[in-house]
């Protein structure tokens, strides 16, 4: 049967599986938490949330005991996925360049499978909800959606000869993965409302099904020659020799573009780890009062901001032609900031809806920051400094998450928006070490325009 090259439905599937499961995991708990902690009942069927916006009420301080017990759960479950999510990284993308970029991608689906299935056996049976500790704790030693990513956009990589091309097909990607996540994080309240936990859980496991389907007999391996050259290492010479390259590719540059790098790194990794750390607090924020948002409404919200992926690729490709690569940065750090500092004080679904729209530029700098670092470095050396980065954002992330899942459950019950407000002053570094990046690039512009105005009056003199 002739082979498929076409990474991009995969991505999708697996896009729409992530998307959706990550507000019915969350919400799940809530739900399973609210019940075991009090007597207060939740209808499923309600078109209201289940929330008290009255201080002197009873259920206001049950419902802020709730929303602490919530949050230190995904923190929990956030740690238990920590380190074998950054081993699995590690090793899977590693050796991608020997095993081919098939085996990861197999890997990482089939344990997101398992995953799900066990998310819909659990809700079915009531099973105690702690048990998801160590289903994440099982799940990331196969990988996670990180791995997943960084293995398709190799199989992307290796498809494309020209750099043109390479650009083209990935910006479609993206575009993808904006409509994707935009039109789940749209339905995924309806699927609550309409269906139960149960059958969406199971309609997640269903296209998951369909993607390792898709991956074991449809999908081509982009690196199908490589592998009959397969070269057999251990496991401590592969670790070895990935340190070594990440320790040549700081070595090897010159004494003003290693600290470019350094700089452009820390940067980016500040504002990932922000941007990422908040995101799950989104949804907590919205259900607490005074908002008390419904699942229908959550949906809203996480389809506004899914939209950033579209509006940041847009944005990317108009200010392009006008401006450099530091300036598009600093737009959207700072207009992610403003949007960080204003949701702190958003006290109606209005506002709050409004507040999303000053989110539409938040993947610009990410995607910005990559390229700035792909053009200090040589060609050569870019697959060693994309692995890097992926390594540095799997261990960001999930210690993102749980760093301001802790903050959010320490504050919640005196000021909510506090973890927002601290998003927005975290957000000062990035803008700080950008700004130490254009000083940098324009006194070595300023000194070469001396030097060159120096030569032509010598010139002139003789």
């Amino acid at each position: 049967m002739k082979k498929i090259f076409l990474v991009e439905p995969a991505i999708c599937l697996s896009a729409f599986a992530m998307t959706l499961i990550t507000p019915l995991t969350t919400q799940y708990v809530y739900r399973r938490i609210w019940q075991e902690t009090g007597n207060y009942s939740i209808a499923l069927d309600s078109n209201i949330s289940e929330c008290e916006k009255n201080k002197s009420s009873p259920i206001f301080a049950f419902q802020e005991e709730v929303q602490k017990k919530v949050s230190l759960f995904n923190l929990q479950m956030d740690i238990s996925g920590l380190i074998p999510g950054l081993v699995s990284t590690f090793i899977l993308l590693s050796h991608s360049d020997h095993l081919g970029r098939k085996f990861p991608l197999i890997l990482t689906s089939a344990s997101a499978l398992v995953t799900s299935a066990w998310l819909c056996l659990l809700s079915y049976f009531a099973f105690p909800f702690q048990f998801l500790i160590v289903s994440t704790f099982i799940g990331a030693l196969f990988g996670n959606s990180t791995t997943f990513l960084g293995a398709s956009f190799a199989y992307i990589v290796d498809q494309c000869k020209e750099e043109k091309q390479r650009t083209i097909r990935i910006a479609i990607t993206d575009f993808l993965l904006g409509i994707v996540t935009g039109l789940t994080g749209l339905s995924s309240g309806y699927f609550i409302r309409e269906l139960g936990f149960v059958w969406s859980f199971f309609i997640v496991t269903m296209a998951l099904t369909v993607n390792l389907i898709y991956i074991l007999f449809f999908l081509g391996d982009s690196m199908e020659e490589s592998l009959s050259q397969t070269v057999s290492i251990s496991c401590s010479e592969g670790f070895k020799n990935l340190f070594y390259r990440t320790y040549m590719l700081f070595k090897n540059a010159a004494g003003g573009q290693r600290s470019l790098l350094c700089l452009l790194l820390f940067t980016m990794i500040t504002y990932f780890f922000v941007i990422l750390g908040i995101s799950p607090i989104f949804i907590l924020y919205e259900l607490n009062s005074p908002l008390c948002w419904n699942e229908v409404l959550i949906g809203y919200g996480s389809a506004l901001s899914s939209i950033s992926f579209l509006s940041s690729f847009l944005g990317i490709w108009g200010f392009s032609y006008c401006m450099e690569d530091i300036y598009m940065a600093f737009i959207g750090i700072v207009t992610t900031m403003a949007g960080m500092a204003m949701t702190a004080f958003a006290r109606t679904t209005l506002m709050m809806l409004l507040v999303r729209l000053l989110f539409l530029f938040t993947i610009v700098p990410l995607s910005v920051l990559r390229s700035m670092m792909s053009k200090v470095v040589r060609p050569t050396e870019h697959g060693t400094l994309f692995a890097c980065i992926a390594f540095l954002e799997t261990l960001g992330g999930v210690t993102a998450v749980s760093t301001f899942n802790g903050i959010y459950s320490a504050t919640v019950a005196w000021y909510p928006g506090f973890t927002f407000l601290l998003s927005a002053g975290l957000l000062l570094i990035p803008v700080i070490s950008l700004c130490v990046v254009k000083c940098r690039s324009w006194n070595k512009r300023s000194n070469a325009l001396l030097i060159q105005e120096e030569s032509n009056e010598d010139a002139s003199d003789q």
